[in-house]
Parts: C-alpha cells; structure tokens; sequence
C-alpha cells in the first residue's frame, strides 16, 4: 500500500508531461507546468531534467513495442543494467520522482578541508541554539534549511578565494588539497548531515538540570560530556536495527529528507542554469531572513504582546470565564492568534508547517482543539476532575494544594524516606496533567499497534528480503533486491559494514558501563540493560511513523514509567533523577537513531557514499555536544531563578516546564512507585490508556478494510493521542495561527498555485526558522550573554499581563 495522502500519489509513466512534475521543479527556473497552475502561467525553460529523459524514452519505447513487438529496452545507469524503464520508475513514488534526481558523479568530492571548516560554523550555534531552546516554553528550532542554503554560499565562497595548496600530514603518508576545486553537491549535503547530527540538543540536560534546579547537586563536567557522548552513539547504533526497513525501500518517503533534496536541487539547478526566477527566489529568502529577524524583537523583548492576541479579553476585560477561555498564556486559547514564530512553529512533534503533510497538522490540530477548548472547560467548570487544584499546572502538590515537598522524601542514600511520605501523602496533579499521562500511553501502545495492523506488509517484505541477503552470505546486495532507480545508482558505493554500529555501540556500552560502576549516575546497572532492550523495540515503529508523517513521537513518560515499574520491585535507587536518566539512555536509543536514519535516507536521495554520511555523523556528535554541555551551563548559571521558581519570567517562556514535569513523574513513578500510585482514586484509571492505544488502531484498520475510500489509514490515532498528551498550561496559542498558515500552505497554495508553491514554499520555511533563530542568537548576544536586560514596562508591555487579560484566575 502507499503510504502518502490524495495528491501525492504515485502516477503512470503514461502521464501527460502536464500531469508530472520532474525533479526540476524544485527549482524555479526549471519547473514544469502542472495541469493544478494556470494554464496562462509562464516558466522559465532550462535543460530537460534526468526523469523527463527517462519518460521520453519510455514512451518511445513503448510505441516502438507496439509497432515491432520488440523485447523491453534496458538502459545503462552508472554502469549497471536498469530495469524496464516503465517499471523502476514507476517504483518510486510521484513525491519522489518529481524532487530527486536520476543521475549520479561518483568522482565529485566528499570530505574535504572545506567541509571540516563548514561543520564547525554552522554545527556550534546550532548546538548551542537548540539546547538552551530546551528549557523555554516554546521556539522554533535551529533550520537546517538556513545551515543548507547559508553553506552554499559560504562553500563558493571557499572554492573561490582559500588557496590550492597540498598539505602533507605529519608521521604520515596522507595528504590533503585545501581547495580540490568547485564546492561539490556532495560536499554540501555532508555538511548539512554534520548539521543535523550536531546542532541538536542532548537528552542527558534533563538529569543534569533536575540534580542541579531541585536537589542542589551538580554533576561533574567529565561525567556530563562522557554520559552525553555515549547515549548518542547508543542512538546511532541502534539505526543498523531499522536501516533495513526504512532507509531502501522507495514507499518510505522522510518528508524532511525529501524536502532538503527540493532543496538541494534547487540549488545544483541555479548554480548551473541562473535565470531571472532563481535570483527572484534569493531575494525573497534573504528578504524574509531579514524581516522575520528584526520582527521577532517585537514578540519577544519590545512588544509581547503580539505573542498573545488573546480577543475574548478585549471584549471583557473584567471577565474571568472570557479571560480564561481567550488567554493563550495560562488559560484555554480559544479563538487566540499570535504573531510570534516560535509558537505558531511551536506544535509538539510535528515540525515546520512549511515541510509537514496537510493530513498530519489536521490531526495535530484536532487534538489541540479536543484538549484545550473541550476538555479543559470541562474539567474547571464541570465534574471532569477528581482533584479540583491547579487545572493549569504539571507540578505536583499536597492534597490541600500546597507544592509538594519532593526533595524531603529523599533520604541521602537516596531511599524513600517512609516517615516523611507517611506524613505528606501522595502526590496530587491537576486534571489537565493526568489526561496528558493518559494520553502519553495511549500513544504509545497505539504506534506499536499501528504498525502492526498497517504496516506489516511493510515488515513482511523487508524481512524477507532480509532473510535472503542472510543465506547469500554477503553475495546479495540490499541494493540489488530494490530495482528502482535509486537504488541502483547506489550500488555504485559500499554500504558501512554492521561492524561498525557494534563498535560504536560497545564503546557507549563501557562508557556507560563504567560510570554505573563507579555510582556517578542514579540508576541500578540491571536497569541500563532493560533500557537498551526497550530502545531496540521501539525503534522501528517509532521511525516508521516519523518517515511516513514527518510527525515524531515522544516516549519519556512511558520509560519513565517502566524504570518507576522496576526500581520499586526491588530496594535503593529512589531517586527522582534516575528517572530521567533511565530515559536519557532509552529515549535516545530511538530519537539519534532516528535522525541518523533521516540522514542516511538523505544521503540515498543526493546519492552519498553511505561511509561518509556515517563519518558526517560521527563528526557533527563531537562537535556538537560539548556545545551542548556549555550551554546547558549558561542555562543554569543565568536563569535559575525562573527554572526554580525564585522569579516568574514575564513572558512565561523560561519556565523550564519540561524540567517540572520531569520532577513530576520521577516524584510519581520512583518515590511513590507505580503500583502504590494507581491504587489511588486519582490515578486509576490512567493505565487503560495502553488499552485505548491498542484498540484505536484495530478498529480504525477493520473501518478501513471495510470502506476503503475513506482513507482511514490517514487518521493516525498516534498523533492524535500525542496531541492530547500535551501539556497547554503555560502557553496555548499558536495552534489557530499554525493551522490556518498551514491551510494556506500545504492546502490551498499546494492544490490551486502549485508551480508558485514548488518554487518558493521551501525557500519560505526556511527563511521563517532562520529568522526566528538569528534573531535568539542576537537577543543573547546583545540582551543577555553579560548582562541579562530587560525590556521596560509599557502598554504593549505590562507587568500584570502581556496578553493584558487581568481578570485571568489564578492556578489554584
């Protein structure tokens, strides 16, 4: 079955050259007609693209079949025999086909001088962006869109002014070009993977920051770097367990891989064929950096209250229900719009509304209409809520509503201490917080079911082919088991040997291994396996519906919970921190394999040696994470007073609402422990969100086997439920803004100007993240690396409430 929504269909060669688009289109000065534009449209005409080629001969072919009845043509692809043209084509999906290209150049450059000094520019403030993002509300995340197009023009740069000059390296006989010639495609694509292996944020800062926030320990540095460096290797190898099934299959589609190829493309094209179009395109992304850069000083420093356009509050000011129901900032965000890009690019899992599928933002959004403007009335205004306390909060509290004392119910053995939990009870949570636990399980049970009732055809086939490589003993070739076109041009490379995933595990393995041994972490060493054992698991599904939806689920309360399940069948190891920990390890088994897959399945679509794509990875991981580790500490070291509580941040963004959450559960499933905590009246019925999870698919697989036109396969209970496990309290706007951009995008510009939407929709999305993240890298340059300062109070500005909803009623 195919995988992808109406409209981006696999189609028949038979096609008319109007009804298909070739990877061309990508690029503005290439496109092709489609029948969706304008019949009176113009386009600027280039050289024929490699699959408008291969159509061509095809239709020759076929009508020199039917005059002669000749035996099927073969071509000649890099060197090997391709199939039928009709038939591997045709294989590839018509999202594929319009955006990648046929041809390959095995001689072009790799791994140069350049590119090493590309990695270390664009991988450190994408390093350091994307961690300190971690612990603010909402923002949009480091673009590797900007890092894409920006190494484009910093590598010409390069080619064309740093000398040619062969550096022999020393005690060796290796040497080195510092500049080979013209900066390669394949150059530029390494760069990018470096990228998105090393500007991203480590999952190690949560137990580093709960030690640190609420238990006043800090780790030290050499354990921190030692830890963060070995859960992300663990990732990486865990990528050798699912490469096989989501990496060569061409109806594995990774829409964020596929929309860098557009881009990509897009680029090779105007490098090569420059037109008018192309400088247009260039203009308009540098146009939309600038102004996004300098609009996003008003949201966040000089004007927030654009961040909140909360309506109801203008029109009663003095209400406390419309207060409730319009504020974006505490309360249900009914009908509220925002202009702040971090939130409108905020929504949980789902990515830049520009890149992720029309089907996925509509089940994100439902979900976010079912919890904020159904449930959460529900629950303040009606019977919903067992615990009538702090709707609107995820830490936990006494039953009277009081903070709970987390820390005193430690011992310094780290043990329960019983006298103290005798005395304060269990923990209560708000309503809102104990459907987001029901929710987060639900989901969880609801991708693995998911991917079996749906995607076991898939599973099938893979491990089938799978089997036969294995009783060839090496003389088969994953890439000879897969005939489109894709995949025969990579036959050209060699695939990096298992060998090296166990490598690199084993080196995580002791790393970890050694800092159990030695007590710098807080958990029992048994547990690190369970841990690795979960991770393999879920690896498969989880990367399966990320490839398939652009949508990325998180998993932490669920392993949270499983460590809770272990550690209070036995004694000791009842910290609160261990919890995280547990789910730094399991968590990044799944989250660095999965992007090291996204970029493996790039690097397919730009024909990269698999080699150098693993290399890339490895290089962007060691520059990236000590990076990662300074700016936890800047964090830390700046802002404590708004994580622990000491201030309130006006904007409500460096809450560090994760971290509370964190503390949250580890408080719930560690302390208290799982079977003691659903015994209460509160918590009982949270466990039958794994049997929801579990159900939801098979009744939505058997509607669909029933009618299949309604295309029930699209209706993915997993986002669904991951929408409803997010937590709302602290910010609530920008799904309304995010949906109707997203209409405007992915739907309507897409159906009805689609020649304007190929040029310049992924140009757009990665102009708006670029901003976004120039603009975070000035405001800590300028406003707050030295010295924090502080927008003055003013209309646009006030101190009571940005949003200016005074009559908002407090969490209590």
């Amino acid at each position: 079955m195919s995988y992808f929504p109406n409209g981006v269909q696999g189609g028949d060669l038979k096609a008319s050259t109007s009804e298909l688009v070739s990877n061309s289109d990508a690029s503005s000065a290439t496109a092709v007609q489609d029948s969706r534009s304008n019949a009176s449209s113009q386009s600027v005409q280039s050289p024929k693209s490699d699959y408008e080629i291969f159509k061509e001969k095809a239709q020759a072919q076929a009508q020199a079949q039917a005059q002669a009845q000749a035996s099927s043509r073969e071509v000649n692809v890099n060197g090997e025999d391709a199939p039928e043209i009709d038939d591997a084509v045709n294989e590839l999906p018509w999202a594929v086909r319009r955006v990648v290209s046929l041809h390959d150049d095995t001689t072009l450059p790799t791994i140069t001088f350049r590119y090493f000094l590309l990695v270390f520019l664009f991988v450190s403030p994408g390093a350091f962006l994307e961690q300190i993002n971690q612990y603010r509300t909402t923002s949009a995340p480091y673009s590797i869109f900007f890092v894409q197009i920006a190494a484009s023009y910093v590598g010409d740069w390069c080619a064309r002014f740093i000398p040619a000059l062969v550096v022999k390296i020393p005690f060796t006989k290796w040497s080195f070009n510092t500049n080979p010639g013209p900066f390669s495609v394949k150059e530029h694509v390494l760069v990018v993977i470096a990228a998105n292996a090393g500007a991203y944020y480590n999952l190690a800062w949560t137990p580093i920051s709960l030690a640190e926030v609420y238990f006043n320990q800090k780790i030290n540095p050499a354990v921190c770097l030692f830890f963060m460096l070995a859960i992300t290797w663990t990732g990486y190898s865990y990528a050798a367990i699912a490469r096989h099934f989501l990496i060569y299959d061409p109806q594995q589609p990774w829409y964020h891989a596929l929309c860098q190829t557009a881009l990509f493309e897009t680029q090779t094209k105007q490098r090569e064929y420059p037109s008018p179009v192309s400088r247009r395109q260039t203009i308009v992304f540098f146009s939309v950096i600038l102004g996004v850069t300098l609009w996003q000083f008003l949201p966040e420093f000089i004007f927030p209250f654009l961040s909140s356009l909360a309506f109801l509050c203008w029109v009663a000011p003095r209400s406390g229900v419309a207060n409730f129901m319009g504020a974006g900032l505490g309360g249900m965000g009914f009908l509220n719009l925002t202009f702040d890009w971090s939130n409108i690019n905020a929504i949980d899992g789902m990515g830049n509304l520009f890149v992720t599928p029309w089907y996925t933002q509509v089940i994100a959004f439902a979900a976010f209409v079912v919890n904020c403007w159904i449930l959460l009335p529900i629950a303040k205004w009606g019977k919903l809520a067992v615990w009538n306390h702090h709707l609107m909060s995820n830490d936990a509290f006494l039953q009277n509503g009081t903070t709970y004392p987390a820390t005193l119910l430690v011992t310094p053995q780290m043990t329960l201490n019983t006298t103290a939990y005798a005395e304060f009870g269990i923990p209560y949570v708000g309503a809102q917080q104990l459907w987001n636990m029901f929710f987060d399980y639900a989901s969880y049970t609801s991708v693995l079911a998911w991917m079996a009732f749906f995607g076991y055809p898939h599973i099938k086939a893979t491990l089938s082919k799978f089997m036969e490589r294995w009783r060839s003993h090496g003389k088969t070739s994953v890439y000879d088991q897969y005939t489109d076109p894709l995949n025969v041009l990579m036959r050209s490379y060699e695939e990096v040997p298992l060998w090296w995933y166990i490598a690199l595990f084993l080196v995580s393995f002791l790393i970890i291994i050694t800092l159990l041994a030695r007590g710098f972490l807080y958990i029992p060493m048994w547990t690190y396996f369970i841990a690795l054992l979960t991770g393999a698991v879920v690896v498969i599904p989880l990367g399966w519906l990320y490839g398939i939806s652009n949508f990325q689920l998180p998993i932490g309360t669920t392993n949270e919970l499983l460590y809770g399940l272990m550690v209070n069948a036995g004694s000791g190891h009842r910290s609160p921190i261990g919890a995280s920990v547990y789910g730094s390890i399991a968590g990044d088994a799944w989250y660095r394999a999965q992007y090291l897959l996204q970029d493996q399945k790039l690097g397919h679509y730009m024909h990269i040696p698999p080699k150098t794509v693993f290399f890339s990875q490895m290089m962007g991981t060691m520059v990236g994470v000590p990076i990662n580790y300074g700016a936890i500490r800047w964090v830390l070291d700046n802002k404590m007073q708004y994580l622990n509580g000491t201030k309130e941040d006006p904007n409500h963004q460096w809450t560090g609402q994760y971290l509370a959450g964190s503390l949250t559960a580890g408080i719930q499933y560690v302390l208290v422990g799982p079977a003691e905590l659903f015994r209460q009246q509160i918590y009982k019925p949270l466990p039958y969100g794994f049997l929801l999870g579990a159900l939801a698919p098979a009744t939505l697989y058997l509607l669909s086997r029933r009618f299949p036109k309604a295309q029930f396969h699209l209706w993915n209970t997993t986002i669904f439920f991951c929408g409803l496990s997010t937590f709302y309290g602290n910010i609530s706007t920008g799904y309304l803004s995010s949906i109707i951009g997203g209409f405007i995008v992915m739907y309507w510009a897409y159906r009805k100007k689609y020649e304007l939407w190929a040029r310049y929709n992924y140009i757009l999305g990665a102009a708006f993240d670029s901003g976004y993240n120039l603009n975070q890298l000035l405001i800590f340059l300028f406003l707050g690396s030295v010295k924090t300062l502080l927008m003055p109070n003013w209309w646009g500005n006030s101190a009571g409430s940005v949003e200016r909803c005074f009559a908002l009623p407090s969490d209590e």
